[in-house]
């Protein structure tokens, strides 16, 4: 096989620069690079050394300038308020240049830090273009998040001020974000000057004088911001991904190439042009939401899709394929997580012979990997291609794909096809050697990252050193393994370290068994993902009670589930639990926990040699039984 995006790969890792500057000619610059690649700071890369530019003039001041202005930039669909909006492109500018002279107005300067925590809203929409237009440093925090994980991110970025909304609405529940939000604060050490308020009808919050701002005040006298040049290798935003010790990791992602990958990739990988409408069902506050809500599709030009929603529930398993009808969608991004959901409500695809489907072409699936079952059944009932692939917050876009742009490849349900053009992709073993095709490994990307990836994280270039470039040096460690076949074609298993997918949402058990260790009745805990037919993966959890705890063991359990609720938030669906007399360790005192997942999931296992005892197995075993696990027997 020798297929366009085999040349373009092979040419990319061969002349990276001259690959890259070629791309970086589609953006608009205020000044131009000194140098393509700056690799005198090893192992920390930076793209476009000397450039200067603004994001959001590249998102929407050049699309006016060239004549786009009366153009749908954004499609706001809010499937649980039942209402719709649009922004012209003109709309959009007008709107953010305004919410970037009132943040100017209340002291944000380049470099500031703001942080998001809003639900999905144009006003999220807003703040980041507006944050991006003075070359302030965003913050989005998911709205799904508890008061402690919020603290965590204010006290990491110290910001100057807060964005954030009166409520949020999940199916049909109203949940009041303020007293989530004023938690957050009086937990977090470093305190904002401000906090700016979006009053929901479905539900207002009181504001605190002297601090909380009402945003609908604060617009109506703000006069429009002009955008502020920063340099390329300037922060654009930090968000934050789970680390296998329960710690945040602030993911930093520069303005230059971000703008130029993310721009690049609408085309190559997605086959998108300007003019036509692309929407990424996933959430702001994820790095899906980031790239393919925000930033990429206004870069190219596109009408980019804002949905307030579910897959089911809101009202039913057709609101994907209303949503696709209602705005004419040419291209779809979600997780596998919303097929399996709605498969399971409408196996036999009724519900999409309802609408119009003509000017759709093409789904991505990412956020976990999807299984052959659930791809096959979009293909057929959908007869587009359904396209799977595989990238990391991190990485900020897509390692391996169907580049669709560059002429769409066979599809090989499991795999996400081959390395896109810019990543070094390596399979290696323990010593860091490369593997035979075929053999499993850890999936590793050789440095430099291209333009768009972290270049380290935010104040903490140690920690970056640490979690992803020591293991192998001179290669970035994905923490996935999985292995290349005979044609080339990628394919990803699983994680190499403890953090879960929970409906394409990346999150740490280490961080769970934190909190549910500091119970006064715990005396040790683990937290597995276990296989989950919809979802992917679910957190269990396994608790050992301190000796003379007489309480009824499902009070602890609640108690425990409440708490997860409470500090990381309703998003980890932790929901059970099972009190257990020991865990099974290794003689080291290492819990086995991958063993322990593969006795949930009902697969084989191989006794561990180090085990310290090997009855205790068989006590786990039953414990799971007893709370339902495995749901079915596997081979």
């Amino acid at each position: 096989m020798n297929s366009n995006q085999e040349t373009l790969h092979e040419r990319s890792l061969q002349a990276p620069e001259a690959f890259w500057a070629e791309a970086a000619e589609d953006v608009s610059w205020d000044r131009r690079w000194d140098k393509v690649l700056d690799d005198s700071g090893k192992p920390f890369y930076r793209w476009f050394e000397g450039g200067v530019l603004n994001t959001c003039h590249n998102a929407l001041d050049v699309h006016v300038e060239a004549g786009r202005a009366d153009q749908l930039a954004l499609v706001y669909d809010s499937a649980v308020t039942g209402t719709a909006r649009t922004f012209t492109y003109r709309e959009l500018l007008g709107e953010v240049a305004r919410f970037a002279g009132a943040l100017a107005h209340q002291g944000v300067e380049k470099g500031d830090r703001v942080v998001i925590y809003l639900p999905m809203i144009p006003e999220a929409v807003i703040a980041m273009l507006a944050c991006a237009r003075i070359g302030a440093v965003h913050c989005v925090v998911f709205g799904g998040f508890g008061p402690s994980e919020l603290a965590t991110r204010i006290d990491d970025t110290q910001p100057k001020l807060i964005v954030s909304a009166s409520c949020g609405i999940e199916g049909e529940r109203v949940i009041p974000y303020k007293p989530l939000l004023d938690e957050a604060i009086k937990l977090a050490s470093g305190k904002p000057d401000r906090c700016i308020i979006l009053q929901r009808p479905q539900a207002e919050a009181p504001l605190i004088p002297g601090r909380d701002l009402d945003w609908t005040d604060l617009l109506a006298e703000a006069e429009p911001a002009a955008c502020v040049p920063v340099a390329a290798t300037d922060p654009l935003y930090i968000l934050y991904t789970s680390g296998t010790t329960g710690i945040p990791k602030g993911v930093v992602r520069d303005n230059g190439g971000h703008l130029v990958a993310l721009k690049w990739s609408m085309k190559n990988v997605y086959g998108v042009e300007a003019g036509e409408v692309f929407w990424a069902a996933s959430d702001v506050g994820w790095v899906v939401g980031h790239s393919y809500i925000v930033y990429a599709p206004l870069f190219k030009g596109c009408t980019t899709v804002l949905y307030e929603g579910k897959p089911v529930g809101t009202p039913d398993p057709g609101a994907f394929w209303r949503v696709i009808s209602d705005h004419g969608v040419n291209v779809m991004f979600t997780a596998p997580t919303a097929f399996r959901a709605i498969k399971r409500e409408d196996p036999g695809g009724d519900h999409i012979k309802r609408y119009d489907l003509g000017s759709f072409r093409t789904l991505f699936l990412a956020g976990e990997r999807c299984d052959s079952d659930t791809l096959l059944w979009a293909q057929g009932h959908l007869s587009v291609p359904v396209i799977d692939h595989w990238w990391q917050t991190e990485t900020g876009w897509p390692i391996g794909a169907n580049c669709v742009g560059l002429g769409t490849l066979p599809v090989k349900p499991g795999s996400c096809a081959l390395p896109v053009p810019g990543y070094d992709v390596r399979v290696l073993d323990e010593a860091g050697r490369e593997v035979d095709r075929g053999e499993t490994g850890s999936v590793a990307i050789k440095l430099p990252l291209p333009p768009g990836c972290l270049p380290t994280l935010w104040n903490n270039d140690e920690g970056y050193r640490e979690s992803y470039l020591s293991a192998f040096p001179g290669n970035y460690l994905t923490a996935d393994a999985g292995y290349v076949d005979e044609d080339g074609y990628l394919w990803i298993m699983s994680r190499t370290d403890d953090i879960i997918n929970v409906a394409g949402h990346r999150l740490s058990t280490g961080g769970m068994e934190e909190v549910l260790a500091s119970h006064a009745d715990v005396a040790e805990c683990a937290v597995v993902g276990v296989s989950d037919e919809i979802k992917g993966e679910i957190p269990i959890g396994l608790i050992v009670l301190k000796a003379g705890v007489d309480r009824f063991e499902e009070e602890v359990i609640q108690e425990l589930v409440q708490m997860i609720r409470a500090r990381i938030g309703p998003v980890a669906s932790f929901k059970t639990a099972a009190v257990v007399k020991r865990l099974p360790k290794t003689r080291s005192g290492k819990i086995l926990r991958g063993t322990m997942k593969r006795i949930a999931d009902g697969v084989d296992y191989k006794m561990p040699a180090t085990i310290d005892d090997p009855v205790i197995l068989d006590e786990i075993t039953e414990d799971f039984l007893g709370i339902g696990y495995p749901k079915e027997p596997q081979s």
